[in-house]
């Protein structure tokens, strides 16, 4: 299925699921799940609390899925609700005294990817910066849609993803260099 193609079922699929699909909401479900997880668990970076942002997550879109105008715009829309969802999380968490213990974070990354590195020197950005990095890069989101996802202008994201990727880079030549 071409990328277009895919993004007409989605559409379908929304409008079948507004209409009390039940079916309909499942592939969706199905079809979204692994990639909105992967962005929750880059915002919160522990396994479980991506799983309970997912959960919230999921009830906020099934919740809300009815309101959604614009069928074409549920790719964009679900991410917001996960980035809200993840920020809530991760904000609970720090008044809570919470630490993520970075050591178990970085030793998971290792163990996962055998690539390029990149994931793991993404781990030592700031969390905007990971985050539009990984909406624009993994999620393959544009700039429009990242735009509404974290409810900012498309500039702020440009310039957000042109300061990310600087960051990024230096990261690189300096792992490069030892």
């Amino acid at each position: 299925m071409t990328e277009r193609q895919s993004d007409i079922r989605d559409e379908l699929l929304v409008m079948d699921a507004q209409d009390g699909d039940a079916r309909a909401m499942d592939e969706l479900v199905h079809r979204w799940q692994k990639r909105l997880w992967a962005h929750a668990y880059r915002m919160v970076r522990d396994e479980e609390g991506a799983w309970d942002v997912m959960q919230q997550s999921w009830l906020g879109i099934v919740r809300g899925l009815r309101s959604l105008h614009d069928p074409a715009s549920f790719r964009a829309w679900a991410y917001r609700i996960v980035t809200n969802m993840a920020a809530r999380w991760v904000n609970q968490r720090a008044k809570l005294g919470e630490q993520i213990d970075i050591d178990k974070i970085e030793v998971r990354q290792k163990q996962r990817n055998d690539e390029s590195g990149i994931e793991e020197l993404m781990q030592k950005l700031d969390a905007d910066r990971r985050m539009v990095l990984g909406l624009f890069y993994f999620d393959e989101l544009s700039v429009s849609e990242i735009s509404h996802v974290l409810d900012v202008p498309a500039g702020t994201v440009k310039s957000r993803l042109y300061s990310a990727r600087e960051e990024l880079r230096r990261l690189w030549e300096e792992s490069l260099a030892r």
